[in-house]
C-alpha cells in the first residue's frame, strides 16, 4: 500500500477500534476513507472537540485507547481543550492530526502550522511523521504510548501527501509531466522528484506489530505487584485506626476488566468508603460502606486516610481537608500526584486497584468496635443530608424545583443506564441525586471543570454500551457547547436523552458573582427552547414548565429513544441556593 490513509486503517483494524471520531478536512480524507475500508466505523461529528470526548469517554469505558483525527491547523487547535481534559483524566487517547504537504510547508498552504509546540504541552507524546515507511512504526508507537505509565493522550502528525495514494501525489507536484525547457523547471522537478522518492523510498511497514501487543492486550492484564513493605506499613496504620476514610478515584478504573476485583477488595477492607469520578457505582447505592454526601466534615475526623487514585488538589482543598495528624496512604500511578500538597506516610507508586487487592489480601485488620461506631455515625449524616434533600426537593417555585428534576430523572433511568453530566450548578445537583447503576456508569467532567463534553462523552458511552439507555444531565450553559451533535445522533442512529435544566443563567457562577461583586454581568442567559432545536436537528424534543409535566416528557423520551430517535427534555427549573459557596479556584 503506497497510501498512509490505508495504512492507518489497517492499523486501526488489528488494534481493534471500534470507532474512529473525526470532522472531515481534505487533508485527513484517506484516513477516514482507509478506516472504513478496513470494517472501523467512523463517527463524524460537529465539533473537533466532540471527537477527542468521545475517544476520551470509549478509553475510559474500554480501558484500550480511543482514536480521533482532525484536519490541520483549526482542527488541531479546536481539539486542544478536550485534549487537555483528557490528559488531566488520564485518559489513552490517540490523535491523529492532518497537517500540510511536506512541500508545501511555511509556503503559505492552506491551515499550514507547526503543530507539535502547539500539542506537546497536553499530550505525554507527540511525534510527526516524514516518511511513508515510518508512519505505521509511529502510530504503533503511540498506541503504546497512550497506555504506558501514567496513561494519557498522544498526537501524531500526519502530512496529507503521506496520506495519499503515490500516483495521486506525484501527479500533485507535476513529476510525471513532460520535461521541462528552463533550467529553473528542471531543477524543481528534480528537486520534487528527489524529495517524492525520498518520502515513499522503502517498504511500507503495513505488517506492523501482532494485535495482541502493546496497550490493547496489557490494558487487562495486572501491572506488577506493590512493594509488600508498604503493604505491611499501610496494613498496620489501619490496624492501629480509629476512623479510616477510603477515597477511590477515577485513576483505579483504568483496567476496567478489574471493576469486580476492585469492588471485592474494597469490601473486604471494610472502611467507610467515597467513590469519585469513574469510580462512581463501583460499589451497589445501597452498600453499608458506601458514603456519598459530607466528605469534607468525614475526613476532617478521620485519622486515617486512604487516598486510591486520588490527588490532593483543589478538591480536597489542596490537601488541607485532611488534618495533619492524621496518616495518609497514597496509592497512585504517578508519585507526582501522590505527593501534591501533601508528603503520605506511605506511598504505594502502581496500579491502584493492585494496591488495594493487595492491601485486603495482606490479612486485614478485623471490623473493631470503633469502626462501626465510626461507620454507624457517618452513615447517619448520609441519611440526614439525604433528608435534607428530600425537603428541598419538595419546595415548590415557579417553575420545576430543580433537585426534583433530578429526582424525577433518577425514578425514570433504567438499571442499565449511563449518566453524563455536563454543567456547572444543574449537573454538579444532579450527581448529588443519581446514582450510578453500576460501575463505568457514570461520566462527568472531571478535574478540568470542561463545559461541552455531554454529546462526545455521550457518543462514545452509547457505542460502548449499544442497549443501555444514555443520558445526558446538561446545565442550560452547558447544552449550548455541543446541541449540534443531535444531528450526529440522529444521523448515526444513536437515540440517546438529554436533559435540559434551564434556569437562564450561569447559575453557579452569578449566584457567587451576585453576592461578592454585586453585579450578574455576563451571566444572564434566555429560556431558551433547547427542544426545539433538538427537533430543527431531527430529534425528539420536549419541554417542561410544571412539575406535573415532567414524568410524562421522561417516559415520552424514553419512548421515543427506544424508537430510535434521539430526544431531548427541556425543563424550566427555578433558581436554587443548593449548592450556595460551590465555587472553586
Amino acid at each position: 500500500m503506497t497510501d498512509g490513509g490505508r495504512q492507518i486503517g489497517e492499523v486501526l483494524a488489528r488494534r481493534g477500534v471500534g470507532a474512529l471520531f473525526t470532522l472531515c478536512g481534505g487533508h485527513i480524507a484517506p484516513v477516514l476513507v482507509g478506516a472504513k475500508e478496513r470494517g472501523v466505523r467512523v463517527v463524524d461529528v460537529r465539533d473537533e472537540a466532540t471527537a477527542v470526548f468521545a475517544a476520551d469517554a470509549t478509553a475510559r469505558l474500554s480501558g484500550a485507547p480511543g482514536v480521533a483525527a482532525v484536519t490541520a491547523g483549526p482542527g488541531v487547535t479546536n481539539a486542544l481543550t478536550a485534549l487537555k481534559n483528557a490528559q488531566l483524566a488520564q485518559s489513552p487517547v490517540v490523535l491523529i492530526g492532518g497537517a500540510a504537504p511536506t512541500v508545501l510547508r511555511g509556503r503559505g498552504a492552506l491551515q499550514d502550522m507547526d503543530h507539535l509546540p502547539v500539542v506537546w504541552p497536553y499530550v505525554k507524546w507527540a511525534a510527526a511523521v516524514r516518511r511513508l515507511r515510518d508512519l505505521v512504526p509511529l502510530l504503533e508507537s503511540a498506541f503504546g504510548e497512550a497506555g504506558r505509565g501514567v496513561p494519557g493522550p498522544v498526537f501524531l502528525e500526519c502530512p496529507a501527501d503521506l496520506l495519499y495514494d503515490e500516483a495521486i501525489v506525484r501527479g500533485w507536484y507535476g513529476a510525471r509531466s513532460t520535461a521541462p525547457r528552463s533550467l529553473g523547471a528542471r531543477f524543481e522537478r528534480w528537486y520534487l522528484r528527489r524529495h517524492l522518492d525520498r518520502m515513499f523510498a522503502g517498504p511500507a511497514q503495513a505488517a506492523g506489530r501482532p494485535a495482541t501487543a502493546g496497550f490493547g492486550r496489557s490494558a487487562q492484564e495486572r501491572p506488577p505487584g506493590h512493594d509488600p513493605n508498604r503493604v505491611r506499613r499501610a496494613a498496620d496504620l489501619l490496624g492501629r485506626a480509629e476512623r479510616p476514610v477510603l477515597l477511590v478515584g477515577s485513576q483505579a478504573m483504568i483496567r476496567p476488566a478489574a471493576a469486580d476485583d476492585l469492588a471485592r477488595a474494597v469490601a473486604t477492607l471494610g472502611l467507610p468508603v467515597y467513590l469519585s469520578g469513574m469510580a462512581r457505582g463501583l460499589l451497589p447505592r445501597a452498600h453499608p460502606l458506601l458514603l456519598r454526601h459530607a466528605r469534607k466534615a468525614a475526613l476532617h475526623e478521620a485519622d486515617v486516610v486512604v487516598l486510591a487514585g486520588v490527588p490532593c488538589d483543589f478538591r480536597l482543598d489542596y490537601g488541607r481537608q485532611i488534618p495533619r495528624s492524621a496518616r495518609v496512604i497514597a496509592a497512585n500511578l504517578s508519585r507526582a500526584e501522590a505527593h501534591l500538597n501533601r508528603r503520605p506516610t506511605v506511598t504505594a507508586v502502581g496500579d491502584v486497584a493492585g494496591f488495594l487487592a493487595a492491601l485486603a489480601a495482606t490479612r486485614p485488620p478485623p471490623s473493631r468496635p470503633a469502626w462501626d461506631a465510626w461507620r454507624t455515625g457517618l452513615s447517619a449524616r448520609d441519611a440526614a443530608r439525604e433528608d435534607d434533600i428530600r425537603r428541598r426537593a419538595a419546595v415548590p417555585g415557579t417553575f420545576v424545583n430543580p433537585l426534583a428534576a433530578c429526582q424525577a430523572v433518577e425514578a425514570a433511568a433504567d438499571d442499565d443506564s449511563v449518566f453524563v453530566l455536563d454543567g456547572g450548578d444543574f449537573a454538579a445537583t444532579a450527581s448529588y441525586i443519581l446514582t450510578p447503576r453500576g460501575p463505568l456508569r457514570h461520566l462527568d467532567p472531571g478535574v478540568f471543570g470542561t463545559l461541552g463534553v455531554g454529546a462526545g462523552f455521550a457518543l462514545g458511552a452509547k457505542l460502548h454500551r449499544p442497549g443501555a439507555e444514555v443520558w445526558i444531565v446538561y446545565g442550560d450553559g452547558a447544552a449550548a457547547y455541543s446541541l449540534a451533535e443531535f444531528d450526529t445522533f440522529v444521523r448515526h442512529g444513536l437515540p440517546v436523552i438529554a436533559v435540559v435544566g434551564n434556569d437562564a443563567g450561569w447559575t453557579q457562577i452569578a449566584r457567587e458573582q451576585r453576592e461578592m461583586l454585586g453585579d450578574d454581568i455576563g451571566t444572564v442567559l434566555r429560556r431558551t427552547d433547547y427542544d426545539v432545536v433538538a427537533r430543527g436537528y431531527g430529534g425528539a424534543g420536549f419541554r417542561v414548565a410544571r412539575p406535573a409535566d415532567l414524568a410524562p416528557a421522561l417516559a415520552d423520551a424514553k419512548a421515543a429513544a427506544r424508537a430510535g430517535t434521539p430526544a431531548l427534555v427541556n425543563v424550566l427549573i427555578d433558581p436554587t441556593d443548593f449548592r450556595k459557596g460551590s465555587v472553586s479556584l
